[in-house]
């Protein structure tokens, strides 16, 4: 056994046969009165072995240093991109001055509340509000998911039926500001505009009635594996779609079927967005998240 230290190097040798253990220290003096052999001395086995786990548990030189640690990050989820056809930059400038097609016919006021509020085994991953999105940029000044009062009352219900069966909700969008929408619809290639809202008759999500979401695992807190990623604009986004595995469809279609019984409609393109039966009732907002009042802790 070595222990090193600033003075030296210090030997134990506990093989004895005396039962003591040898120590040799070079060179190591020690201020003791009794005459002695500087470089070998003998201590009673029990004495040394104390000394010298006390010496690898002390701070300081002798000290047994434990490894670093390094932070546990967690992995941006994998994103489907395009190329945007303008810069969103320069589109994000022209949507403030753009302005909503005008409202025809009566509606109902809007309601908005916010989906925390709801459950808190309900979670966000609001993607719009980072560069982890189809365009790579955020378009969203806060990661906040808001609906009308009565869509959201029936997600919650959707929610907790999923509860029984291990799963929770993963929310990615609720109201979409209809600014945000002119910008998808500017920046995305128009052969992919049949993933994107036509701004001139406006989004469900701007009227507060769709939702963007998907599972995860109650258990393990992790996203489930479907047969696309979320905003994918390929055939595999489709809810119909055949491909992939068979608990990816089945996880898919577990999602729809909860969905369905509250009064939702999935969207024919996209498997993880779903229109409330209300939309219609409410007019096309531009409203921004902080007009939304936050839930009470």
């Amino acid at each position: 056994m070595f222990l090193r230290s600033k003075h030296g190097v210090l030997t134990v040798n506990s093989h004895s046969p005396h039962g003591e253990i040898t120590v040799s220290l070079a060179p190591l003096p020690l201020p003791l009165a009794a005459a002695y052999n500087p470089n070998r001395m003998s201590f009673p086995r029990s004495l040394l072995l104390a000394a010298a786990c006390a010496a690898l548990l002390l701070p300081g030189p002798l000290a047994r240093s434990a490894p670093a640690q390094t932070p546990t990050q967690t992995p941006a989820p994998p994103v489907f991109r395009v190329q945007p056809v303008r810069p969103v930059d320069e589109l994000r400038r022209l949507a403030a001055t753009e302005q909503p097609p005008p409202k025809q016919g009566a509606f109902l006021p809007f309601d908005l509340i916010d989906l925390t509020g709801l459950d808190p085994l309900i979670r966000l991953d609001i993607r719009y509000a980072t560069a982890n999105n189809f365009l790579g940029t955020p378009l969203y000044t806060e990661a906040r998911a808001v609906m009308q009062r009565s869509a959201a009352e029936a997600l919650e219900r959707a929610h907790r039926q999923l509860q029984k069966q291990g799963y929770g909700l993963l929310i990615h969008d609720g109201y979409r500001p209809w600014a945000v929408t002119w910008i998808f619809w500017q920046a995305t290639p128009a052969d992919k505009h049949q993933f994107v809202a036509n701004p001139a008759t406006g989004s469900r999500h701007n009227r507060g009635c769709a939702v963007d979401l998907a599972l995860y695992d109650l258990k393990t807190g992790r996203p489930v594996e479907m047969p696309s990623l979320y905003d994918e604009m390929t055939e595999r986004a489709s809810p119909n779609f055949t491909g992939g595995t068979a608990d990816q469809r089945r996880l898919r279609d577990l999602l729809r079927s909860a969905m369905e019984a509250e009064g939702f409609t999935v969207e024919s393109n996209e498997w993880w967005h779903f229109d409330y039966k209300e939309w219609r009732r409410y007019q096309i907002g531009n409203v921004s998240f902080d007009s939304v009042a936050r839930p009470k802790p």
